[in-house]
């Protein structure tokens, strides 16, 4: 996909000495698909800062659009902070055909592609910058048979930095999600997040709101632990849905933490397909 070149996304001052200059104004870092795969919409889902929840967001929309009956991959762009992997129990490497990588598959058939399934030690850090990052987000899309999929679900590290650029400018993004939670500070840094989509012409669909009360177990009363959110509003004002108020579950955790996603009972997740 081909990006307007306004100086401003890619954090240089002038075209000069870029290497996409010259094509009259025109810059386009798009990465090509995989030969072996069909891709029928590709969501990106996207936080301002992170401890909101994002990455259990992402695993628990594709257990939802799985149970529903839709081919769904994850690809876990979140390089320095992966935990797409664990969330479902998957811990073996990734497989490969020749020059070509074969994603790994959870019991209901989600597709994952995460960097943790490739280093041998998953606690190592990685350490690597800018450019090597966002190589390999592209090596995730274009070397990787994700075969035929009716959704794949882009879990981004949070914030607006390389590898954000990376899958706006590389991955066609059919649109984006905003994970946020019931906080002044994280809505100040979601309206970061909002204005780089909308700079780089990605649709955002909407807004998922995490954590956004805590059910009383004894008197099913909601306590809005973060005080009164004002994400509904924020949303309108932006012209978009709120999809979604998640409650804090520790079901999610535990799920999570054991591996086990993919059996949590919760079927709230289901409401947001109707908006992709």
């Amino acid at each position: 996909m081909a990006r307007e070149c306004d100086n401003t996304s890619c954090g240089r001052e002038s075209c000069e000495g870029c290497p996409s200059a010259g094509g009259g104004g025109t810059a386009d870092f798009a990465a090509p698909m995989n030969g072996n795969s069909r891709i029928g919409k590709v969501i990106g889902i996207v936080s301002g800062k992170g401890g909101v929840g994002k990455s259990s967001v992402t695993a628990l929309l594709a257990v939802a659009l799985r149970r529903m009956g839709y081919r769904v991959g994850i690809l876990d762009a979140d390089v320095t902070g992966p935990s797409i992997p664990h969330l479902f129990g998957i811990h073996e490497q990734l497989g490969a055909v020749g020059t070509e990588i074969l994603p790994a598959v959870t019991k209901t058939g989600i597709e994952i592609v995460s960097i943790n399934l490739v280093l041998e030690d998953t606690t190592a850090p990685v350490i690597w910058r800018g450019p090597i990052l966002g190589g390999v987000i592209k090596q995730f899309w274009s070397d990787v048979m994700w075969g035929e999929l009716d959704y794949l679900l882009v879990d981004m590290p949070p914030g607006t930095g390389d590898v954000p650029l990376t899958v706006f400018q590389s991955l066609p993004l059919n649109g984006v999600i905003l994970v946020t939670s019931p906080h002044s500070l994280v809505g100040m840094v979601m309206e970061k997040a909002y204005h780089m989509a909308e700079m780089m012409n990605i649709p955002v669909l909407g807004v998922i709101e995490n954590y956004s009360f805590l059910r009383c177990p004894d008197c099913g009363k909601e306590i809005e632990l973060f005080g009164k959110s004002t994400t509904a509003e924020w949303a309108a004002a932006h012209n978009m849905p709120l999809m979604l108020r998640l409650p804090l579950d520790p079901a999610v955790s535990a799920y999570g933490g054991d591996g086990r996603t993919e059996e949590y009972p919760g079927r709230e997740m289901e409401q947001v397909i109707r908006y992709l």
